[in-house]
């Protein structure tokens, strides 16, 4: 059953479903949504948690089978937390997650998070099986025109009176990011200790905070500028940035770009495509000479990438994140390294 995302909380007070997919390519959005399920759940007795990383075709599908059937280590109710990054399960998956649709029980319940899943991934009957077992909640990306009444409610929700002046530039400088959004809001609740803000405020933040490289790299390498891609890259580790932070704001544009390379593919013009994916207008030359520069298959070995440098930041993987952060920057750029070898994974967190 789909739950629009404003009304899960009245969902989750009511009851609990065995079972809640999320998906969305707006990482916040879907992270704020995912915590307030795991929150929700624990409060209510769901102290166990099991983390499974579905990443491939190489996932083995049978340790999460065998933890829907057996017994909580401790007696408590259980989480079955599964990643599914790539929003395909292949043949074995499918037929597990449909399996699994109905073998969870009121002390199991299985939270799946993917990326926005298209038309023909929501006629699978896996997904079938999943929506009418449990809860879907779709995340949407912020229409442009909703993008400042959304910055000024969590300028508020924080604290913060803000011009309007200031709504309008800040929305302007952040073109639609909300984790830079997010950012930026907690930036100002630090430094802004009467909790005005105003235009001058927001343009002296902005011109001195390097979390706005961010913006530069992500345009650098949509252009194609590799070297200067790489100046940004190794001058956001030596300012000690936060390696997640520039993945989540990569990892929209990634997304999006594999998305539209698919229809591409299949005949779509560049200029629909800005308009269906809501790309602001001043964007749309470097998006479209990215499309012009990556397949479907380059734009998705992209998207992998991502994956691998989560997994080393959090563990699950030998290596270095910001070298793999290199990586994706050049072949974001159009220069071809070859598709990412698989992690080896060396735990998984439970």
């Amino acid at each position: 059953m789909r739950v629009y995302p404003e009304k899960l909380q009245a969902d989750l007070e009511k009851r609990i479903a065995p079972l809640y997919v999320v998906s969305g390519d707006e990482p916040l959005l879907v992270q704020e949504t995912t915590d307030r399920i795991r929150a929700h759940l624990r409060d209510n007795g769901f102290t166990e948690r099991e983390v499974f990383h579905a990443e491939g075709r190489g996932f083995d599908w049978d340790p999460l089978l065998f933890s829907v059937g057996s017994m909580s280590l401790f007696g408590d109710r259980k989480l079955l937390d599964v990643r599914l990054p790539t929003g395909k399960p292949g043949d074995k998956g499918g037929k597990a997650l449909t399996s699994l649709a109905g073998q969870l029980s009121a002390d199991t319940v299985m939270l799946l998070t993917t990326p926005r899943l298209d038309g023909s991934t929501t006629r699978t009957k896996w997904y079938k099986a999943l929506d009418g077992a449990g809860v879907v909640v779709q995340i949407w990306p912020l229409e442009r025109k909703d993008f400042p009444g959304w910055l000024n409610s969590r300028l508020r929700a924080s604290g913060l009176q803000a011009d309007q002046d200031a709504v309008e530039l800040l929305a302007e400088r952040l073109e639609g990011n909300l984790l830079a959004a997010v950012q930026e809001i907690e930036r100002l609740r630090l430094t802004q200790g009467d909790g005005h803000v105003d235009a001058e405020t927001v343009l002296g933040g902005v011109s001195d905070s390097s979390r706005f490289d961010v913006f530069r790299l992500i345009d650098a390498a949509l252009e194609g500028d590799v070297a200067r891609s790489l100046r940004i890259v190794r001058g956001l580790r030596q300012e000690g940035a936060e390696i997640l932070a520039l993945t989540g704001m990569l990892a929209r544009e990634v997304r999006s770009l594999a998305a539209m390379s698919i229809e591409r593919s299949n005949g779509a013009s560049p200029a629909s495509l800005m308009k269906k994916y809501r790309v602001f207008p001043k964007r749309q030359g470097i998006m479209t000479r990215a499309l012009g520069r990556h397949t479907a298959e380059s734009a998705q070995a992209l998207a992998e990438r991502l994956y691998h440098i989560d997994s080393r930041v959090k563990g699950l993987a030998v290596g270095d994140p910001w070298t793999e952060l290199e990586g994706l920057v050049v072949e974001l750029g159009g220069l071809d390294l070859g598709l990412a070898e698989p992690v080896p994974v060396i735990r998984r967190d439970v």
